[in-house]
């Protein structure tokens, strides 16, 4: 390793020390990392002048301003919709079910893509259509995983009105679900928002763990009945995993 690698090396190493610290102090530095103490000091210099960290009043370090700028960029450009599309493809090779993304849109959820060209019997859902957050497992897959405060304060504010036979309109009955969700990890409906049709969803995490989309297998309810739920359930589970991943997101 030439001397100009190991400085870039040793450099990404004090920049990951940030990952778990949000400051750290000239001296905290050199303990975490091991790294000479001249060496460190030179390296911290060059960070500084290039914005990778800043020194505050208190003599301690912190991510500088370019780390905005570069994860403005990144979450600008890493496209959801882009990441699931061949992964949701893939899995309505397997199944030959309805596979939808949707995201957050207000009070509602949007239909952003839909794969369903092997499914015998298309559905009522298409690329544009909305839904409320409450009805559908889609859906009801981004409501559950929000903030406690945010689903605390849609639920009082959101009056539950009935799509088709399964929709659920008691505000007790839809907190249970969004319970049972998050233990769960997958949400599903039986003839919520359009009758003998059901889905089974989960969410889509960014690179912040927050809920950023959520994917559905759909069809006929016959086929969502014993046994089948939990294949379909596993198959989608690991389907949504591979996207947040991509996505950035960690799982702990």
């Amino acid at each position: 390793m030439t001397n100009k690698n190991k400085t870039v090396v040793r450099s990404m190493d004090i920049l990951n020390l940030f990952i778990d610290y949000t400051e750290l102090s000239f001296q905290e530095i050199i303990e975490l990392s091991g790294i000479p103490k001249t060496s460190v000091f030179r390296m911290l210099k060059s960070l500084e002048e290039m914005e990778f960290l800043e020194k505050g009043t208190d003599a301690k370090y912190r991510l500088g301003i370019l780390f905005l700028k570069f994860g403005h960029l990144v979450s600008m450009r890493l496209d959801v919709r882009k990441i699931a599309y061949p992964i949701m493809n893939e899995l309505h090779n397997d199944i030959k079910e309805a596979i939808n993304l949707i995201v957050r849109d207000g009070h509602e959820a949007i239909y952003i893509e839909k794969v369903d060209t092997k499914q015998k019997v298309r559905l009522y859902t298409a690329i544009g259509r909305k839904s409320p957050l409450y009805a559908g497992a889609c859906s009801r897959a981004i409501l559950s995983f929000l903030p406690d405060t945010e689903i605390k304060k849609y639920l009082e504010s959101i009056e539950l009105t009935s799509f088709a036979t399964g929709t659920i309109t008691d505000k007790d009955k839809l907190y249970e679900t969004i319970v049972q969700a998050r233990e769960l990890g997958y949400t599903i409906s039986h003839s919520e928002l359009e009758n003998y049709t059901s889905a089974i969803a989960a969410p889509i995490f960014d690179h912040k763990g927050e809920v950023i989309a959520g994917m559905s297998i759909a069809g006929l309810e016959a086929n969502y009945q014993g046994g089948n739920v939990e294949i379909l359930v596993e198959k989608l589970k690991k389907a949504t995993a591979e996207i947040s991943k991509q996505m950035g997101y960690e799982q702990h």
